[in-house]
């Protein structure tokens, strides 16, 4: 399905270019609203999934004027589309409630809107930009190598930060020694079988490289000679969640000249987010390079999916650990990926897989949420960690950087002291057979005797 309008031309109605047929399609049935977190936390059907699309169809009718309390409700939503994994009828939600919300964020001429600092600034000029991201945080990373910010965490100081700027630091992760830049190609180990590009990210880049390491060494391990494209960049989705639409254009554009499709048998992305996004290309704009964009999305595929489609190597090591995985919500949801992770995992020798309660239930991350929506994002984030901690898991496994970070900030506000890893973090321990738990240095872009580093070409 593409959308009939163009995002760059905000109408003042911001469900034009939606297709009444969509709208309609929603029979209340109420079978989502269980599946919704704020409906969950809050028990108001207007911060539901059937409430919410009877708010936008009103406006799209023009039964219904879009007042500052409409806005709440629709702001409100996570965009997890768990609402999608549990309607009957095929309502493709996040195809709805994503335009509207870009058509209203872009019409929006509210000053607090037009001039939010922390959105132009931070949102929309620094997150998506991963160079500009690590001279920002450089100062901050060295203060966490002294040991001077827990000292400033401790006593509460960063409360004297604009809050937004303060929750953002207290999202951070302590930095992973030893995370040199990635190679432009590693060769498979023993018989290729594939030959993929991985998608990096912004902040998934900056913040979990290590993660992009422990992925090329476990698809080298899978037979897959694996090329990290330069010139790529951020999959465009803060900037089309915070209502630029063209940015996000920018951004899918330089991807689709940075990758040539027809040299890679697929795409590989570990974060949901990215890849959700990258899935969605050929839908959010109609131009000339639309039937690109599709060509693009068609290669996009998650690193566990397209692990087990090839044929899973059973890796070697043993790690004798109880651990629970997360749902990240667009790689559950937006991308129907749940079995996979899990029957990775279940490979490993030693492992053991407790069940977390209420797993597809959002973290509260949900991308730059839990920034502008704290309060709700707490409470989904503490209701998160409470699962995990009764599950007596000795580590926490998600595949989203966003739900990591949120996830070990609300364990290190419980005082917990539980590793939040990737998947392919631990399935990387066990194909290099090194102990438990894990050092951090073992994640961290190096190798030890039982594989050769990659070859690099720079």
């Amino acid at each position: 399905m593409c959308f009939d309008h163009d995002y760059e031309s905000p109408s003042p109605n911001p469900a034009a270019g939606i297709a009444r047929e969509t709208l309609r399609r929603c029979i209340h049935c109420g079978l989502c609203t269980s599946s919704c977190p704020t409906f969950t936390e809050l028990g108001d059907e207007n911060d539901g999934p059937r409430g919410r699309i009877q708010l936008m169809r009103q406006v799209a009718e023009g039964s219904l004027p879009l007042t500052g309390r409409v806005r709440e409700h629709l702001e409100l939503c996570l965009d997890c589309r768990a609402c999608e994994t549990a309607c009957p009828s095929g309502v493709e939600y996040g195809r709805i409630v994503e335009p509207f919300r870009t058509a209203m964020l872009a019409a929006d001429r509210r000053w607090e809107q037009r001039f939010d600092w922390f959105r132009e600034l931070i949102l929309l000029r620094l997150f998506p930009y991963p160079e500009r991201l690590r001279v920002m945080l450089g100062p901050v990373r060295m203060s966490q190598r002294w040991g001077l910010f827990d000292i400033v965490r401790r006593l509460g100081l960063l409360k004297l930060l604009p809050e937004r700027l303060a929750r953002m630091t207290e999202l951070l992760p302590d930095p992973a020694p030893g995370t040199p830049r990635l190679p432009r190609f590693s060769p498979a180990v023993g018989r290729k079988r594939a030959r993929v590009a991985l998608f990096v990210g912004c902040v998934a880049d900056v913040m979990f490289r290590h993660v992009h390491w422990a992925t090329i060494r476990v698809l080298q391990h899978n037979g897959c000679d694996v090329f990290v494209p330069r010139g790529q960049g951020c999959c465009g989705a803060i900037h089309l969640h915070c209502g630029d639409a063209l940015g996000a254009r920018r951004l899918a554009d330089q991807n689709l000249v940075a990758f040539e499709l027809d040299r890679y048998d697929a795409i590989v992305v570990n974060h949901g987010g990215c890849g959700a996004m990258l899935r969605e290309y050929g839908v959010h704009w109609r131009d000339g390079l639309q039937p690109h964009r599709k060509k693009f999305a068609a290669k996009v595929v998650d690193v566990h999916e397209f692990i087990e489609q090839l044929g899973m190597t059973l890796p070697a090591g043993r790690i004798d650990a109880a651990v629970t995985y997360h749902d990240s919500c667009h790689l559950a949801h937006a991308q129907r990926v749940t079995a996979a992770p899990r029957q990775m995992l279940a490979r490993v020798p030693g492992l053991k897989m407790i069940d977390l309660p209420e797993s597809l239930l959002c973290c509260g991350s949900a991308g730059t949420y839990n920034l502008v929506q704290p309060e709700m994002a707490d409470r989904l984030g503490r209701r998160k960690v409470e699962n995990i901690l009764r599950t007596g898991a000795s580590a926490v496994l998600a595949a989203n950087a966003g739900c990591m970070l949120q996830i070990a900030a609300e364990l290190r506000k419980a005082g917990a002291q539980l590793p939040v890893l990737h998947p392919m973090e631990l399935l990387d321990l066990a194909y290099r057979e090194l102990p438990w738990p894990p050092d951090s240095r073992a994640t961290a872009g190096r190798t030890n005797g039982n594989t050769s580093p990659p070859r690099l070409i720079r």
